[in-house]
């Protein structure tokens, strides 16, 4: 009998089902060891050496390994192809003892071929990864149990600094204090209605684009006013008519990154719920490791691909040869392979027939059409370009551009969205030939300030500065919201003033820790160490030394921070000296006196819309939330008045429900 060892149970349930009765599998349910959680775990004087300890609720797991392990002629320890998962396979090897049986198998699909391949192919434990892990591990636990404190002293209780998380708040006050400091900026936008003389042909609109010479913005009224009389005195005709195919390339297949922000703007889900299904997907074998920053394909997955595609879309549909894609991550690391499905036959509704839930069956059929439809030859459009001269005091140029599909390609598999690929048709005319003035059209408008971030956006930052990696990017987000740093609303993101606080005191005082440049570095020095390049304690080291210093000298001489809060504008009931203002706890906001803690009255804070309820026109519309944290909307009047809704009223329609209790 031979043992394999993975860390989920639905991931051993996978594998039993195409293993005989010669193996057995068993669950470690993650990992088995980590750094305690009552004390900082990590000798600072003897080479930053961790202090690990069992994990006390998977001392059952460990138990039944070890007597699997008794019994088997051979262990395989088949945890997951990252970091953590050399880990958790270091940790088991110590606890079973290092022998000849036990050896490391790694697969990127839980599928029958990957599996006996792995299997005819162990290894040893690669050391390199299991100390990139350690060092990230270690490096994290002195920042957060070392800053901890400090914020408890100078800005207050019970909050934690994290070196990751911390960036990704600074990305999100500084964005919204561009967005306060934004003055906008005026302009028009002026457009012509023709058509060709004499014709039966459609009337299609041109855009005001400048001077013959040179392009005109239009900054105010007074010079739209202008131009708009001198357009309606003008005559009209075509300059110039440009006519090209554009190719339009398909877009690689999904990795975390790409996974994660698509899940948000399309779905409006958040990371952690895309990862989540995903990792059902994964475990189940129907997609391939959804941890990876690589654009990579396996040879034999293009080879089957491609097959798929000539036999299902025609010949048409592929191209010469496979399209390789260049990994935009700095270091492509983790898995070695886009996420992928594993079996291209299997669509989106047999998902579902397996009784994965709805959410994971969209999900497939989302990465399943972005895998297909990265092989196929690209969609080709006919874009025609038509430039108009208006003639009176000045030559005006007008431009009008639109785009028709030629040949669907990739576009076959991934159909365009309405309005995404759509771009107005044009009549057929001629460069000389005169047009007829409908009408002229100004519009005035004003420059916005940066967008709010929203998950995607986030990620896909957090990514282009080489801060975080596959395996974090959910957590990041996850642990920030958790800890009342930030608050969502409407998908965007919103720093509270406690994040607010807490960035302003690490920036003021840990410049350089919290440094965007600084930060990706020390995800390089991590890779390093995975490569086996560099020592991870000559890291650490690096780190901890001059850090070190400066939390002494900021404990020693920096100043409380106070913390900003909301009035609303009431005294308070029980001092009658104070006022009435919102606080951020560890369990989110509360009222309470502003003369705390000479008065200590609170009481719970309830988020208006600034409405009434649109059923009973009694009660107001207030901010709830479900068990899982969801936002909702409600009447204050509730149980007397049901309305509920997960949209918000003001902004459009509602759709009513019942609140879940």
């Amino acid at each position: 009998m031979q043992l394999i060892i993975v860390e989920s149970p639905t991931k051993a349930k996978t594998l039993s089902k195409f293993l005989g009765n010669d193996y057995t599998i068993e669950a470690t349910l993650g990992h088995i060891k980590d750094l305690p959680k009552s004390q900082l775990g990590i000798d600072v004087a003897k080479n930053f050496k961790p202090e690990y300890a069992f994990i006390e609720k998977a001392a059952g797991a460990v138990d039944k390994i070890k007597k699997a392990a008794k019994k088997a002629s051979k262990v395989f320890l088949a945890t997951d192809p990252d970091r953590e998962g050399e880990a958790i396979s270091f940790h088991v090897k110590e606890v079973l003892a290092a022998d000849g049986k036990i050896k490391r198998i790694v697969f990127h699909e839980i599928t029958k071929e990957a599996v006996e391949e792995a299997i005819s192919h162990p290894r040893e434990i690669d050391k390199n990864l299991v100390e990139a892990q350690i060092a990230r591990r270690v490096l994290d636990r002195l920042v957060g149990y070392k800053l901890s404190p400090l914020l408890w002293r100078k800005v207050r209780r019970g909050l934690s600094a994290g070196r990751v998380q911390s960036v990704a708040v600074r990305l999100i006050v500084e964005r919204e204090r561009e967005i306060k400091a934004f003055k906008p900026d005026e302009y028009w936008e002026i457009s012509c209605e023709v058509k060709p003389k004499g014709k039966k042909d459609r009337n299609f609109i041109v855009s005001f684009v400048g001077t013959k010479d040179k392009k005109t913005e239009v900054k105010n009224g007074e010079d739209a006013a202008r131009i708009v009389g001198h357009l309606k005195k003008a005559g009209y005709s075509v300059s110039n008519v440009e006519k090209r195919e554009v190719r339009k390339n398909p877009y690689p297949p999904f990795t975390t990154s790409t996974m994660t922000q698509a899940g948000a703007r399309i779905f409006g889900w958040s990371a952690k719920k895309t990862m989540s299904i995903a990792q059902r997907l994964y475990e189940k074998g129907s997609i391939t490791y959804h941890r990876t920053d690589s654009t990579t394909i396996a040879a034999s997955a293009i080879t089957k691909v491609r097959d798929f595609i000539k036999n299902t879309y025609g010949q048409e549909y592929l191209p010469d040869k496979p399209h390789f894609y260049k990994t935009t991550s700095k270091v492509a690391q983790e898995a070695h392979e886009a996420i992928r499905p594993t079996n291209l036959k299997v669509h989106g509704e047999d998902v579902k027939s397996k009784k994965y839930g709805h959410d994971a069956q969209t999900l497939y059929d989302l990465i399943w059409r972005k895998f297909v439809a990265s092989q196929m030859v690209p969609s080709l459009y006919d874009e025609t370009v038509i430039d108009v001269v208006a003639k009176n005091k000045e030559n005006y140029l007008l431009r009008a551009s639109g785009q028709q599909i030629k040949f669907d390609g990739w576009r076959k598999v991934i159909p365009s969205k309405k309005d995404e690929d759509a771009a107005p048709e044009l009549p057929d005319v001629s460069a000389g030939e005169d047009l007829k003035l409908i009408k002229v059209d100004s519009q005035q408008k004003f420059t916005e300030p940066p967008a709010r971030f929203n998950e995607a956006s986030l990620i896909k930052t957090l990514e282009k500065l080489g801060i975080g990696r596959p395996s974090t990017y959910a957590p990041i987000i996850t642990t920030i919201l958790f800890r009342n740093y930030v608050e969502k609303t409407e998908g965007k993101f919103f720093p509270t003033p406690v994040g607010v606080a807490v960035n302003d005191f690490l920036m003021k005082n840990f410049p350089d820790v919290f440094d965007y440049q600084f930060t990706a570095e020390m995800e390089d020095d991590l890779d390093k160490v995975a490569d086996g390049k560099v020592e991870w304690t000559g890291s650490i080291k690096k780190f901890w030394s001059p850090f070190s210093k400066k939390l002494k000298s900021v404990g020693d001489h920096s100043k409380r921070v106070k913390i900003e809060v909301q009035k609303l504008g009431k005294a308070c009931p029980k001092c009658k000296k104070g006022e009435l203002v919102v606080r951020i706890g560890r369990f989110g906001k509360f009222v309470s006196c502003s003369r705390f803690p000479e008065c200590d009255f609170t009481e719970k804070y309830v988020e208006k819309v600034g409405m009434k309820c649109p059923k009973c026109k009694k009660g107001d519309v207030i901010v709830k939330k479900t068990g899982k944290g969801k936002r909702f909307f409600g009447c204050s009047r509730f149980p007397d008045c049901k309305w509920a809704s997960w949209r918000n009223p003001k902004q459009e329609k509602t759709q009513n429900i019942e609140p879940k209790p």
